[in-house]
């Protein structure tokens, strides 16, 4: 994969500058790696690389963003897609609207995500609700919910890890 103003190195995994870069394109870069993680047929194997391509994609948002890692029965990805963008304190998230794209991707089980960008990544009531609202939705047409993840600047939070799935 080709970086902006980036060459590959003579050793897999490393790049050489071709010209100087600033700190706007090393966040392009960041994000171009982190997408490239997510992408289609990839295997969700190790958490904390997951969470770390997922804090990179949406941690430093002044808006909050949901989104859905879609996989099929192995668990692998079909694609990250980000649906709803709201405030500073929340974004309206539509069940129906999942179950849709659940349904137009044929996933087999999905991955709730959403950034907090305030950075804090304590769950609220709200959260709550709302996993169990698109986990019942999403249960009605055959699509497991696996985890809901909340992104901040200090890290990611695992529902499913904290026993909440």
């Amino acid at each position: 994969m080709k970086y902006h103003k980036l060459i590959a190195g003579e050793m897999t995994g490393t790049y050489v500058m071709e010209s100087p870069v600033t700190e706007a394109d090393i966040m392009q870069m960041a994000q171009q790696l982190a997408m490239s993680r997510l992408s289609k047929g990839r295997s969700l194997t190790e958490p904390k690389q997951v969470f770390s391509h997922l804090q990179t994609l949406l941690q430093y948002h002044e808006y909050e963003v949901f989104a859905l890692l879609l996989l099929d029965s192995k668990h692998r990805i079909i694609e990250f897609r980000e649906l709803f963008r709201g405030k500073l304190d929340g974004a309206s998230v539509y069940p129906r609207e999942v179950v849709k794209i659940a349904l137009e991707y044929k996933a087999a089980a999905v991955i709730l995500v959403h950034n907090h960008p305030s950075g804090d990544t304590q769950l609220s009531q709200a959260d709550h609700t709302l996993t169990t609202t698109l986990k019942n939705a999403l249960n009605m047409i055959g699509t497991k919910t696996l985890d809901h993840i909340v992104v901040g600047s200090e890290g990611c939070v695992s529902m499913a890890q904290r026993g909440y799935l």
